[in-house]
């Protein structure tokens, strides 16, 4: 059995991690499980001279037992030494100080990319040193930088100046108007290698509850990606990031009203669309409280069922892996 999963950052992240909980415990373990994630590096920078990619970084620090539990990214027991170093000097971005032990994958990942590696390449040697269970590839080899046009000026930036996604999400929280999205790059990138064979090869295809606009929308974004997605011939399933009218984590809300699209567990199934229109999904979850969408997006052409969905903890995360698996068996 071979799972696919395409993934942001702490909601991707937790859901695999659950899934991977799942799979251990239950009966699916007598077949043999592979599980593949595709990763957005949409939100990767250069920063301090370093290659930094936080979305690739919380999924393996998440599944290879590192991660800060509380804040849901960086390296647990993190120190910051380094870093009010560098802000000494007056480099860098005081609101997104690096941890000096997550310095240590930077610099390591730096120093591989200026050897002529790929990012691909980097990244699996990584994952050697955590062993996240799971194989962790880029959504692509090439830089895509996600950035941010403001609808209004603010500090230093000028209305209609785009900033780079992480100065919007980290340093503004979200709170800024942003009049758009803008992929910097996607249209000389290519899907890294192994990205599209994941996809057609799966039995199943899964898109967690990470942000459907910058994170999963990244990675579709990719030219082939969303195509690859679309002609699957395993069940594509998707698991609600939106609970209630709100965000389960982060500022998700802000992002799809930016792109015109109603935070609501129905409408982000409607913007992925149904697979018989022509759009991803063969089938959605949404939490119990939404189960009002149910019979709307069934009448879409999308299998859809209520279940409570907050990621409280591995197992109750785990649970919401088997809901996964067992309406997937469904389509």
């Amino acid at each position: 059995m071979r799972i696919t999963v395409l993934a942001g950052g702490v909601g991707g992240a937790r859901f695999t991690r659950g899934l991977l909980h799942h799979l251990r415990a239950d009966g699916v373990t007598g077949k043999e499980v592979t599980v593949t994630i595709v990763v957005n590096t949409g939100d990767d920078l250069w920063l301090n001279g370093l290659r930094v990619c936080p979305d690739l970084d919380t999924v393996m620090y998440t599944l290879g037992g590192g991660i800060d539990e509380d804040q849901g990214w960086g390296r647990a027991d993190e120190s910051r030494r380094v870093a009010s170093e560098i802000e000494k000097y007056g480099r860098g971005w005081p609101w997104f100080l690096l941890g000096d032990l997550d310095l240590a994958t930077h610099v390591v990942r730096t120093d591989l990319l200026h050897q002529g590696r790929t990012l691909s390449d980097a990244t699996d040697l990584l994952c050697r040193r955590w062993r996240p269970d799971a194989r962790l590839l880029p959504m692509s080899d090439q830089p895509v930088e996600t950035r941010v046009r403001l609808a209004a000026g603010v500090d230093e930036h000028a209305a209609g100046e785009t900033i780079h996604f992480e100065e919007w999400w980290v340093r503004y929280r979200a709170r800024v108007p942003a009049a758009g999205f803008v992929q910097d790059g996607v249209a000389s990138a290519e899907p890294a290698p192994g990205v599209l064979e994941a996809i057609h090869d799966a039995d199943l295809v899964i898109l967690p509850p990470s942000n459907p606009v910058v994170s999963i929308g990244m990675i579709l974004g990719v030219p082939g990606i969303r195509d690859a997605v679309r002609a699957a011939s395993a069940p594509v399933v998707g698991v609600s990031p939106i609970i209630g009218g709100a965000a389960v984590r982060g500022m998700a809300g802000a992002c799809l009203r930016t792109i015109g699209v109603e935070p609501s567990a129905t409408a982000v199934a409607e913007h992925y669309g149904a697979r018989s229109a022509a759009g991803l999904l063969d089938a959605w979850l949404v939490d119990d409280v939404d189960a009002g969408s149910v019979p709307v997006l069934e009448a879409a052409g999308i299998r859809s069922a209520a279940r409570p969905l907050w990621m409280r903890d591995v197992p109750t995360t785990a649970a919401i892996a088997a809901e996964v698996l067992q309406i997937s068996a469904s389509v």
